[in-house]
């Protein structure tokens, strides 16, 4: 992989934790973006029938997460400056953990090849605006589960993990790149 690790961030955590809003507002602020994997494919895979999804072949959903997530990142290739990400490649390993599947080696190949800045912002579970909704089924407890899940896989890769405090996720960025950490 060509080392643009340090200008890819990524924004993880549990479902309904307010992730897309805050990548929502960083785009509208001019930022380079990319989207969640699981609801464009939720959507795309209802449209047409597919079995690609979480409560029918969540292996399947789970290899086209990694997928879009590959294809995400090589398309971040081509952009300049800070992109940040709606969940990364390592988030398709904690799916399969949460679901009890056995993980494939190919999957952990790409957790560990595909790299991001070393910090990641984490969004904890946020009962008071965690809502379900047709694309999002997970309850509250699969939720919280998730932000586990996914906070000993990103620390088991080595990477820091920078919790995002609850309504003002944009201030603890705007904090971390203040500091001069940002890479553009």
């Amino acid at each position: 992989m060509q080392n643009d690790s340090d200008r890819f961030f990524v924004l993880t955590g549990g479902p309904g934790s307010g992730k897309t809003t805050l990548i929502e507002a960083l785009r509208k602020a001019g930022l380079a973006t990319s989207p969640e994997a699981g609801r464009g494919i939720i959507r795309d895979q209802s449209a047409i029938g597919g079995l690609a999804l979480p409560w029918r072949d969540p292996a399947l959903f789970a290899e086209l997460m990694l997928s879009w997530e590959m294809r995400s990142y090589h398309a971040s290739l081509e952009q300049n400056g800070p992109v940040f990400f709606d969940r990364g490649v390592p988030d398709t390993l904690g799916y399969i953990r949460l679901t009890g599947l056995p993980v494939p080696g190919h999957v952990r190949n790409a957790a560990e090849r595909f790299r991001y800045a070393s910090h990641v912002f984490i969004a904890p579970p946020w009962p008071e605006i965690f809502r379900q909704d047709s694309e999002r089924k997970q309850t509250l407890d699969e939720a919280e589960r998730t932000y586990h899940a996914l906070t000993s896989v990103y620390t088991e890769l080595g990477y820091e993990l920078i919790p995002l405090p609850f309504g003002a996720g944009r201030g603890a960025i705007a904090i971390y790149l203040r500091r001069g950490r940002l890479v553009a």
